[in-house]
């Protein structure tokens, strides 16, 4: 399988990587100082993470990384998606990590760039000027949420986002990785700006993010993000993301229709 921290061969301007995982697959934050990076999904879960902030790429949508963005991205279990790489020298489709619409004409002519790469000079120059000029940058729902460095907080942390229903409260966690209640908030707080509760709810609204991409209802993913109630979950996703879990649905929507 190729390797999505690994360029594209230099077919031309622009090339593309299929992937199509049966295990989640993680590759570590790297960068493409030559190349602009387009991700785009066709099945399952793909998120990444950048400075700008944290993106669920559902399969109606891309992501765009522009040249020289360190990223970090994850593919969850049965994702197929692809990862297009355009040459720095092109002018970028967005200054920073944008999610872009991506028509089905657009993705035709990735297709037919990477299944011809000998295409006439005129017609792949034109091709792939008009696969970037109908790429629409669309504004979606971003979580930033700082990872702590600490062993102890950083182990906390991870078993969270890997759980977001796990409710142990400060003092439970305190006892399971060795350290008082009042030294792993102070913790928290000095390295992620944020208070443990404060950080545990961003965890849950990033995995709901997550999951609401993948097509999950809301009773669903309120469920396995922690909250007791749907209304309970819909209230917290409302403060955090300044919309509710019904609404960013509803975007998403319009986007895989704009794309249709």
């Amino acid at each position: 399988m190729s390797q999505i921290g690994q360029d594209a061969p230099p077919v031309w301007r622009i090339g593309t990587n299929s992937f199509d995982v049966s295990d989640r697959v993680e590759w570590e934050k790297h960068v493409h100082e030559a190349r602009h990076e387009l991700l785009w999904g066709s099945r399952g879960t793909l998120t990444a993470e950048t400075d700008d902030g944290y993106f669920a790429v559902p399969g109606a949508l891309g992501l765009w990384i522009p040249a020289g963005v360190a990223h970090r991205v994850v593919a969850a279990a049965g994702t197929a998606f692809r990862c297009t790489f355009v040459e720095a020298e092109i002018a970028p489709v967005a200054p920073s990590t944008t999610a872009v619409v991506i028509p089905e004409v657009v993705r035709a002519l990735l297709d037919r760039l990477e299944a011809a790469p000998y295409l006439a000079p005129a017609a792949r120059l034109h091709a792939e000027e008009l696969a970037l000029g109908l790429l629409e940058p669309v504004e979606v729902a971003t979580v930033d949420l700082p990872i702590p460095s600490d062993e102890r907080t950083r182990r906390v942390a991870e078993a969270i986002l890997a759980d977001p229903s796990d409710d142990r409260t400060i003092e439970d966690w305190g006892r399971h990785v060795g350290a008082s209640a009042r030294n792993l908030s102070r913790l928290f707080v000095a390295e992620t700006g944020m208070s443990f509760a404060g950080w545990r709810t961003r965890a849950r609204m990033r995995r709901a993010i997550e999951w609401l991409a993948a097509d999950h209802t809301v009773v669903s993913v309120s469920r396995r993000a922690g909250y007791a109630t749907p209304s309970a979950f819909v209230q917290a996703f409302r403060r955090e993301i300044g919309r509710t879990p019904g609404e960013y649905a509803s975007a998403r929507s319009r986007s895989a229709r704009i794309s249709a």
